[in-house]
């Protein structure tokens, strides 16, 4: 008899890298013969105020395609009626796991409610694939919130030791038991952590036949390109990219910088009253739940272009990708700059490896564990802008074999990643 999964998290209709993420694991899941995938997603994944859109209207491209994955649109932050009808759908499915995708604190009220009916009436086990556990920008709520939705799961998936580390931080009573094959502890006062790793994508692959040096000469990118791929978001440092690409810029004249993301914060129109309502009732909670400094409402970096006069040196696509069009942007480019200010598995580290892209990153979070210096990447002092900068011309002066990358990652498959999931 077939064993049933259920994926939860965003499903393929919503942007962004978790819900790759989550497409990407049921369909590998439906890879295997005596496997039965459901992907169980939101569809409405934070509180209504949220002035974001969330929902990808732009690719064409069907990860799923082709797949025998049941999606099921279900579970709406704002109506608690959706979460009881989440845990009655997974309930009668009867998976024998259910891993449920967590990336943001506030979607403990939700994941709260339903594993905690899920594990009152069912003998489901209920698996938490963990994307961070400190949340990237921490408020005076969040580790309550993350304390209440992940304390009923049987067990967790990680991705780096730090997170597995923070994880008995936050329960500093519990015993756990870390594992890298999957196969989960038998005793009764521990629970399971899966160490694992971010896979790398498969569903995004290089295009052979894409024109490399005919879009290079047509956005007027030099021999040099260096790539800041996703989401822009305070966390992930654009602004000292671009400081460490422009002093790079003052030396070289064969360099420039792809920027290409879209801007999280500013996706809707400010002139619509609706979003003017969701702005005013959002500035009002970021004001009460988070800190100053972590507030983005005015993270700007892409004026720097302008500030240091670097405009001729950058191509910018300052809008959401399509799933087709990826490909072109790491095909273009020679080394993908990763300088976070804080770091969990990235899904663009592990974007760029499916590419066999070198990476410059910042020694912080996880990346001390991925990347070796000098092997398959390079590591900068996270906020030295001056080695910032000497990583970018290192890389040029000395680059990366990319057969480097490609060994570095040969472990990091969905398949490997799936085997350790089934292995309970």
């Amino acid at each position: 008899m077939a064993r049933r999964i259920v994926c939860f998290g965003p499903g393929p209709k919503f942007k962004g890298g978790i819900a790759n993420y989550n497409t990407a694991l049921a369909k590998v899941l439906d890879e295997f013969d005596d496997v039965e995938v459901y992907l169980v997603s939101w569809s409405q994944q934070y509180p209504a105020i949220v002035p974001r859109e969330f929902v990808d209207k732009t690719s064409k491209l069907d990860f799923l395609e082709g797949t025998k994955v049941k999606v099921n649109y279900i579970t709406n932050y704002n109506k608690p009626s959706t979460w009881k009808a989440t845990y009655q759908f997974i309930k009668d499915l009867k998976p024998d796991i259910a891993i449920f995708q967590w990336y943001n604190a506030h979607q403990g009220i939700p994941l709260n409610k339903i594993v905690k009916r899920l594990k009152k009436s069912t003998d489901i086990e209920v698996l938490f694939d963990l994307h961070f556990v400190v949340p990237k920008e921490d408020s005076n709520v969040d580790i309550k919130l993350t304390r209440k939705g992940l304390k009923r799961a049987d067990g967790y998936i990680v991705h780096a030791l730090k997170t597995a580390n923070e994880l008995q931080e936050l329960f500093p009573d519990q015993k756990y038991h870390i594992s890298e094959s999957g196969v989960r502890t038998k005793k009764e006062d521990e629970k399971s952590v899966i160490k694992l790793f971010h896979p790398i994508y498969s569903i995004f692959e290089p295009q052979p036949e894409f024109d490399v040096e005919a879009f290079k000469k047509e956005n007027n990118l030099k021999e040099n390109v260096f790539l800041f791929f996703g989401f822009i978001r305070k966390y992930k440092g654009l602004h000292l990219a671009i400081e460490s690409f422009a002093k790079l810029a003052e030396q070289r004249d064969d360099v420039s910088l792809l920027i290409c993301g879209e801007s999280f914060w500013h996706t809707l129109d400010n002139k619509k009253f609706g979003t003017k309502v969701k702005n005013f009732f959002f500035g009002i909670a970021k004001a009460i739940f988070t800190k100053k400094e972590d507030d983005e409402k005015n993270y700007r970096p892409l004026e720097l272009v302008e500030e240091f006069g670097i405009a001729d040196r950058c191509m910018i696509v300052n809008k959401f990708v399509p799933n087709e069009d990826v490909h072109k942007y790491f095909q273009v480019s020679d080394a993908v700059v990763l300088y976070y200010l804080t770091a969990t598995p990235s899904g663009v580290e592990s974007l760029s490896y499916n590419f066999k892209m070198p990476i410059v990153a910042t020694n912080v979070g996880h990346f001390p564990e991925t990347i070796k210096d000098g092997f398959n990447g390079y590591l900068a002092e996270a906020g030295n802008i001056a080695d910032m900068t000497a990583k970018l011309n290192q890389i040029i002066a000395d680059p990366i074999d990319r057969n480097n990358v490609d060994e570095a990652t040969k472990k990091m498959s969905w398949v490997n990643y799936a085997k350790a999931i089934l292995n309970g």
